[in-house]
């Protein structure tokens, strides 16, 4: 029984030949389409949503580095991400390359993770286009609930304090302009970020105008870094809470399915848009900062209150328009993402079939968008937009901590020799140098970098640890420090044993496995700066995940079933007649 579930939970997705650009939905997605796709999707989130709340109450100043440490860590992940939309251009994205790399139930857990994260997102994003709105209507709208339903939780609490209708019905339209087609879609996205941009460089121009320098010098009243308030610590914690900003490469592999000639445009299209928008973020940031001290900042219309502080109406009200555009662009492209990773996991088997559906003819998955928009838009009606900014990144970053070490799985493995599965090359074959090298071999295919790997994150884990707590401020800290460090070597020189696979695809991954290894790093530390309640929240997440997969997707996988015909075909060749008998000759 323990054999038979092992299995089950550790079978890999395999596509035939061609048969991962198969798909039931439309390839109408071009180059420039996808860019801004992603621009839309990163501009509304970072911009709008994330800066307030990072400068006042993680990083101040300092927000400029965790912008460039998130960004970094971004570009990192990015290479993983161009290698697998340019090999598997799927609508899973990181689920789907979980799948092939570590097996069913990984993949499971990272893809259920990936819908939370983009609710949670649209449901940040909403709110604030309902405060940058309401305050341009004096907080009319907010009055006038609050009088009528009265007061949800008291300030500061899970909840908001009141009901955000306008969220609600923001998020239900922009799942109408999804549910007509991608092409639409496409559009509209093109016009918003066009029109966002010129309203940025109009933020960066005026503000600049206003920059006092004191705000980035000096110490306070009570002796704290006026860049730094609160310590680097402060500033990594931004970098973690700022890697969501980063998350619209994401976008294009999770619009794969859709994308014309996905092997060239998707990783060229991903280095395009994070190049963009990490230089637009330092900007912003930098004439933010520069404007207001780090402890008067909005936390949700930052750049209309600084404007309105310094009696520029004609500009705030550009930059609370353009906000709202800013915003409404980076909903879309948000919930044009949502019922796509949902659809990914519905179509392999693992969630409820029905939300595999595509309509006929618009080509999209219309009963994803409709269930997973109304939860969407309930969360944004009832909770607190600051308690939703930190648990963005955690299922970020953990999906894309498996998304780079699926890389280094795949690129240990055995591959076929000018796409001919009956012929492999020597991709995995261990050095002769290797202790216990017979045994390594004898495990399937790719289990021993598998463990590698596995050891290698628990040891980064470790790591940041130490430093996270200070332990490593004592004597004993530092020879864990030592001893990890020499674990992670062994660990190193044991994956480099490796043969790496002769596959050529359009786009690789350089420098591996250096470069994944690097990316898995920064990923582990900027988690492990996230607080324990957020954590937590993500394992109850995770667990509300289990008890679906156990209770049905484990059952109607269809890659169980594509294993199952295998082994009947295989069966029927070796007893062709109705008795299974070799028949005599």
């Amino acid at each position: 029984m323990a054999s038979r579930i092992w299995k089950a939970i550790t079978r890999k997705k395999k596509f035939e030949g061609d048969s991962h650009l198969d798909t039931n939905l439309r390839r109408c997605l071009g180059l420039m389409d996808i860019t801004f796709l992603a621009l839309g999707q990163m501009m509304g989130a970072g911009i709008y949503v994330l800066t307030g709340t990072v400068v006042r109450n993680q990083a101040g100043p300092s927000i400029v580095f965790s912008f460039i440490l998130a960004g970094i860590a971004a570009l990192l992940s990015a290479f993983s991400y161009a290698e697998f939309g340019a090999r598997f251009p799927r609508a899973g994205s990181a689920y789907t390359y979980t799948y092939i790399g570590f097996g069913e139930i990984w993949a499971f857990i990272v893809g259920w993770t990936i819908p939370l994260e983009y609710m949670i997102g649209n449901a940040a994003v909403a709110r604030s286009w309902s405060a940058y709105f309401d305050n341009l209507l004096d907080n009319y709208v907010k009055n006038t609930t609050i009088g009528i339903v009265g007061e949800l939780s008291q300030p500061g609490g899970f909840f908001s304090t009141y009901p955000d209708v306008l969220s609600f019905v923001l998020i239900c339209l922009c799942a109408c302009v999804i549910a007509i087609g991608s092409r639409v879609s496409a559009n509209v996205n093109t016009s918003f970020v066009i029109l966002n941009i010129l309203v940025i460089i109009i933020v960066i121009i005026s503000g600049m105008c206003y920059a006092d320098f004191n705000n980035w010098t000096g110490t306070t009243s009570d002796g704290r870094s006026n860049f730094f308030p609160y310590g680097v610590t402060g500033t990594l914690t931004g970098a973690a809470t700022c890697f969501f900003s980063y998350i619209g490469f994401e976008v294009l592999a999770t619009a794969g399915e859709e994308v014309k000639s996905p092997h060239r445009t998707i990783p060229v299209a991903t280095f395009l848009s994070i190049g963009v928008i990490m230089t637009l973020y330092i900007l912003v940031s930098s004439t933010l900062t520069l404007m207001v001290p780090y402890d008067q900042v909005h936390t949700t219309a930052p750049f209309a209150e600084a404007f309105d502080a310094r009696g520029c109406t004609v500009v705030k009200y550009i930059i609370s328009i353009g906000a709202l555009v800013g915003l409404t662009n980076n909903l879309v492209t948000g919930v044009f993402a949502l019922p796509r990773s949902v659809y990914a996991m519905a179509d392999d088997g693992l969630l409820f079939g029905w939300l595999a559906h595509v309509n006929s003819y618009t080509k999209v998955p219309l009963n994803a968008i409709v269930i997973f928009t109304l939860i969407n838009a309930v969360i944004a009606l009832i909770f607190d937009i600051e308690a939703l900014v930190e648990f963005l990144s955690i299922g970020t970053l953990f999906a894309y901590s498996f998304v780079s070490a699926s890389v280094l799985v795949l690129r240990y493995q055995s591959a076929p020799i000018d796409g001919d599965e009956k012929r492999m090359d020597g991709g995995g074959e261990l050095s002769s140098w290797i202790p216990a090298r017979n045994f390594w071999e004898s495990l399937p295919s790719g289990t021993s970098i598998s463990l590698a790997v596995g050891a290698l994150i628990a040891s980064f884990f470790w790591l940041s640890f130490t430093f996270r707590t200070g332990f490593y401020e004592s004597w004993y800290g530092q020879m864990s420090i030592g001893f990890n460090g020499l674990c992670i070597v062994l660990i190193m020189a044991f994956i480099l044993g490796h043969t790496q696979n002769s596959l050529k695809t359009n786009f690789k991954v350089p420098c591996v496995p250096f470069l994944p290894c690097l990316s898995l790093l920064v990923n582990v530390f900027m988690m492990s700066y996230l607080t324990t309640a957020t954590w937590i929240r993500l394992f109850v997440w995770m667990g509300v995940g289990l008890l679906i997969y156990f209770a049905y997707g484990i059952r109607h996988s269809k890659e169980a079933k594509r294993l199952t015909t295998i082994a009947d075909i295989r069966m029927s060749s070796t007893f062709p007649n109705k008795n299974n008998r070799i028949p005599k000759t």
